[in-house]
């Protein structure tokens, strides 16, 4: 695919919750809620005008963060992962775009009774940030970033190998859960609890492999 077609569609990504959001404008309230409970149920209101900057904060901040990257990295390594990087930038404005979207629609209809979409798109996310995870080359910016993963190459490799797994295994599980348990109060203590496990054993693991590294 030509290159400016590839950067093409990720601005589209980018400009797809402002467009939706002009198009439900004269339907939304001056006020709308901004933040729901642990039930669904809207808790803070602010005017309808913080809506515009959820765009530029989630869907053109993405963007910006991933498309300046590549020219502050030090050592050249994101130019070294080529279409890895891509797919990379690729996922997180698709998801990003989705999830601008579905705030703004919520805030529109004004409830969150149906969490079950939220969850699906954040467990989706990680389930594809896992497999991509695997294929990652070393680097300061994407990936499991520790001390140990950084200071050795293979540890890098043993670390997003299984971190890689881990975290699709644990974003499908989301996936899964967010249709079987409906009780909104107990699923958000099994995904903060889920969340959680796949960020902190993955940097255990990495300093568990570099200190068996060091004694060989």
């Amino acid at each position: 695919m030509n290159k400016y077609l590839k950067e093409s569609l990720l601005i589209i990504f980018a400009v797809l919750p402002l467009i939706y959001l002009s198009i439900v404008w004269k339907s939304l309230p001056d006020i709308v809620p901004t933040h729901f409970n642990i039930d669904g149920v809207a808790d803070n209101w602010s005017s309808k005008t913080t809506l515009i900057y959820l765009p530029g904060a989630m869907g053109f901040g993405i963007y910006l963060l991933m498309l300046i990257i590549p020219y502050i990295d030090p050592k050249k390594k994101i130019e070294q992962m080529g279409s890895k990087y891509y797919n990379l930038r690729f996922v997180l404005s698709f998801f990003m775009s989705v999830l601008t979207i579905y705030i703004i629609y919520i805030s529109r209809i004004g409830n969150m009774k149906d969490s079950n979409l939220l969850f699906v798109i954040i467990g989706s996310l990680c389930a594809l940030l896992g497999n991509y995870f695997q294929t990652v080359r070393p680097n300061y910016f994407v990936g499991i970033r520790t001390p140990w993963t950084l200071e050795n190459e293979e540890i890098w490799k043993k670390t997003h190998r299984f971190g890689g797994k881990l975290w699709m295994l644990g974003g499908l599980l989301i996936v899964l859960l967010a249709f079987l348990i409906k009780n909104n109060v107990v699923f958000t203590k099994i995904f903060t609890a889920l969340i959680l496990l796949i960020a902190i054993i993955p940097i255990v693991y990495s300093y568990i492999e570099f200190q068996k590294e060091k004694k060989s």
